[in-house]
């Protein structure tokens, strides 16, 4: 490997990790969501992971057939803006309605009190609410479709630093270097995504947040919802 391919492929890890941390997008959506449904550590890490594979190869199959067919740079990026302009209206949309019907949720899982008469104890009263186990059993006999969204809008959601990145070793006629700088970008942005998300999830897990349990779905869409919505004012 030359000396400018080395230097790419540090800028292409560089790159990778800086454009995944300063996207919200990339872990907020798993996080939440993560946290919403109650998902294991475990199913979270393979959700992310393959989300974040959707999203990578959307970018790499858009790039390669930029080359193959000799699309100038310019075009391929105002696709790639358009891409992103449509996962950030998903992230919005998608989280605005689960917030909605999160909220729908937690106003009709209020804790109210109930009175009870025991006789010689005379009548007493405790307040409780019909949220937790009994609403998720008849979640989980749904089939659950929120990973399948997800992945959707992550491969609509393009990787732009990446095609600029691999227009490089496809101007010098390498098709290793094409697939070796996706492949250290595609390792790094994946890797990073998932750090992200298990650290802060365990982070959550171990705030007392009990009192708020009614309104987590709440708030997990207004976080996605939030997230997309920064998309489009700042660019992320």
């Amino acid at each position: 490997m030359d000396k400018q391919f080395a230097l790419l492929a540090v800028t292409a890890a560089s790159i990778g990790f800086i454009h995944t941390l300063i996207g919200p997008d990339h872990y907020l959506p798993f996080v939440v969501m993560a946290k919403a449904k109650k998902w294991s550590l475990s199913k979270t890490a393979v959700i992310t992971f393959l989300c974040g594979i959707g999203h990578i190869l959307g970018s790499v199959v858009l790039g390669f057939v930029g080359i193959a067919f000799g699309i100038g740079i310019m075009k391929i990026e105002a696709l790639e803006s358009f891409r992103g302009n449509l996962a950030a209206w998903s992230l919005i949309g998608f989280g605005f309605a689960y917030f909605v019907w999160g909220l729908h949720q937690a106003v009709k899982n209020k804790p109210h009190r109930h009175l009870h008469d025991h006789g010689s104890d005379g009548p007493h009263s405790h307040e409780h609410s019909h949220s937790g186990g009994h609403v998720h059993v008849h979640e989980d006999k749904k089939k659950n479709i929120t990973p399948w969204i997800l992945f959707t809008i992550f491969v609509l959601g393009p990787c732009e630093p990446l095609i600029p990145i691999l227009m490089y070793p496809a101007a010098k006629s390498s098709l290793y270097g094409i697939f070796y700088i996706a492949g250290i970008f595609g390792i790094v942005t994946i890797a990073t995504m998932m750090t992200i998300v298990l650290v802060s999830l365990k982070g959550i897990n171990l705030l007392p947040l009990n009192r708020f349990e009614r309104y987590v779905h709440a708030a997990a869409g207004g976080t996605i919802c939030l997230s997309g919505l920064a998309i489009q004012a700042l660019g992320l």
